[in-house]
């Protein structure tokens, strides 16, 4: 009984998206539209967290120290800062390899005209420092100013701006995509509700009869919870489809045409993309169609 009951409730449910082809096509394209959207934001917000993400690992805050200090003193100052909880990697350079990374930057390593200049010595002899890199860019700040209150830290630079910009940008995009996406879901739960009303106008007598010879309302109900469940699967299954091949598209295209964006922009791969997203987008898609059908059918079946 229970499998001719389920049988018959997709029966029905897919005779009543054909039935109301137009309204379910609404319906559908609006949810496909909104889900396609989702991939697409969700794709470029991943880059940009991504790209963020590389450029925070590049970040470094460097230590200099109090000149005349021992070198036991600079390894007691380095143990100090490696027990700070948001420091990541912590890298010791010394004034030789400061300097020498100087010339290299600044006379393309000619150390013979260097030297002819400078001499022997070295300008940067109290230069060593500590290069070090943050698990969260965010908290930089604080970080810093744990790092000033060391005893013998004479100097801490760091990249505040760069940092507050990032995240600003992060949280811009962020808020900006789920604004857009949220709007579009309310619309197509609005369509499936107009699509479920409509499917209940049509069947009304139909359904007054089932009811008045015993039917129980949730076999009354279930047609119309396929209708829209099987609105919201299917049209959160097309569009990642449709993401699958146009991102490796776009990808393809930018990288190929722009050299600077090839050069700036390091892409995640689709994989990554449609593994993050599809979960979403059948959550979504399958929930706006229940939620939408079962709001709607409580509402109006009381006939």
């Amino acid at each position: 009984m229970k499998i001719n009951t389920l049988r018959y409730s997709f029966k029905q449910g897919f005779i009543n998206i054909r039935r109301n082809l137009l309204f379910s096509l609404a319906s559908l394209g609006t949810i496909i539209a909104c889900l396609f959207m989702l991939g697409v934001f969700y794709s470029v917000v991943l880059n940009m967290r991504h790209e963020v993400k590389m450029i925070e690992d590049s970040l470094t805050v460097t230590v200099f120290f109090e000149k005349g200090i021992d070198e036991q003193r600079i390894m007691a100052i380095g143990d100090e800062i490696k027990s700070i909880a948001n420091v990541d990697t912590i890298n010791y350079v010394s004034s030789d390899v400061a300097w020498k990374s100087y010339v290299d930057d600044v006379y393309n390593g000619d150390m013979n005209y260097v030297q002819n200049i400078f001499g022997e010595d070295n300008p940067l002899e109290d230069a060593a420092s500590y290069e070090i890199t943050l698990k969260d860019i965010s908290r930089q700040e604080e970080t810093v100013t744990t790092i000033k209150a060391i005893p013998n830290v004479r100097k801490v630079n760091s990249s505040d701006g760069t940092a507050q910009s990032l995240n600003s940008i992060s949280r811009l995009v962020g808020y900006a995509s789920l604004g857009l996406i949220l709007i579009l879901l309310l619309v197509s739960m609005f369509l499936i509700s107009n699509t479920i009303t409509i499917g209940i106008s049509v069947r009304k007598d139909e359904i007054a009869i089932m009811k008045l010879i015993g039917a129980k309302d949730s076999f009354v109900r279930t047609p119309f919870l396929v209708e829209g469940v099987m609105i919201g699967l299917i049209g959160s299954i097309i569009p990642m489809i449709l993401l699958f091949f146009m991102y490796d598209a776009v990808v393809d295209y930018l990288t190929a045409h722009y050299n600077v964006v090839a050069n700036l922009i390091h892409f995640v791969s689709t994989a990554q993309v449609i593994k993050g997203v599809t979960p979403i987008s059948l959550l979504l898609g399958i929930g706006i169609g229940f939620v939408a059908s079962f709001v709607t059918t409580h509402k109006h079946l009381h006939v």
